[in-house]
């Protein structure tokens, strides 16, 4: 049997990146998708899809409710939606309007999107798993304050939340990735950020997909609660970024 036979998956920021590895992923497991973001992922891939603009105040509402209808209930969420990282948003230069797109998307419309979930999965008396992405960066410098910021604030709302679900059996952790090149990350010169590694290469989404499927199933992450597993070759045991304006 697949480790998610029967499950229904709710996935943010499945059109590319970390977010389309773990739809996929989830789909090869057995769970029923359904994946959301402002555009749709690759028609190949076969992921049902709903569009969503989390950046909207109302976005995480009206995704909500959109994928309760398709989907019926919800047992699996991920949150791997993210804006796209501009080098130049630094912080002495980084504008309000990307900081309220980040923080909107990674921070507001994540807690949201958590919490309600977590209140319909009690409400259908049915143990769910939530899963949040996070970063290395949440607790280190990243040149990016605003991106920075909406991690360290991802990480306490998954500590929060998970402290007030498990009692219902319901499982909120996260995963805090580094150096996946695609989705949100472009990295400038990857042979250089390649070569801080201890492993030796850049991860793929397959890695962090690998990962989320062990946490998000029953067999090997079914006491696995408030935790961030960190899922970076290494790259966090290192300080690979200089300070700039």
């Amino acid at each position: 049997m697949k480790l998610l036979e029967g499950e229904r998956a709710l996935v943010t920021g499945c059109a590319g990146g970390i977010g389309r590895g773990i739809a996929r992923a989830l789909m090869a497991e057995g769970a029923k998708v359904l994946g959301s973001d402002i555009v749709a992922p690759p028609a190949e891939d076969g992921i049902d899809f709903i569009a969503g603009d989390l950046s909207r105040r109302d976005g995480w509402r009206m995704l909500l409710d959109g994928a309760v209808a398709r989907l019926g209930s919800i047992s699996l969420f991920v949150h791997a939606a993210s804006p796209r990282r501009l080098e130049a948003d630094t912080p002495l230069s980084v504008s309000e309007e990307s900081w309220d797109a980040m923080t909107g998307i990674n921070l507001r419309s994540g807690f949201f999107l958590a919490r309600e979930v977590g209140r319909h999965m009690i409400e259908h008396k049915a143990p769910g798993r939530i899963l949040l992405i996070t970063s290395q960066h949440r607790e280190t410098p990243r040149n990016l304050p605003h991106y920075s910021a909406s991690k360290a604030g991802m990480t306490m709302v998954m500590k929060e939340l998970a402290r007030v679900l498990a009692p219902n059996g319901i499982r909120v952790n996260a995963i805090a990735p580094d150096a996946i090149p695609g989705g949100g990350f472009v990295a400038g010169n990857l042979g250089e950020l390649v070569a801080q590694i201890p492993l030796g290469r850049a991860g793929t989404p397959d890695d962090i997909a690998q990962v989320a499927i062990a946490i998000l199933s029953e067999r090997f992450g079914r006491y696995v609660v408030g935790t961030t597993v960190e899922v970076d070759g290494g790259l966090g045991l290192m300080s690979w970024i200089p300070a700039k304006a």
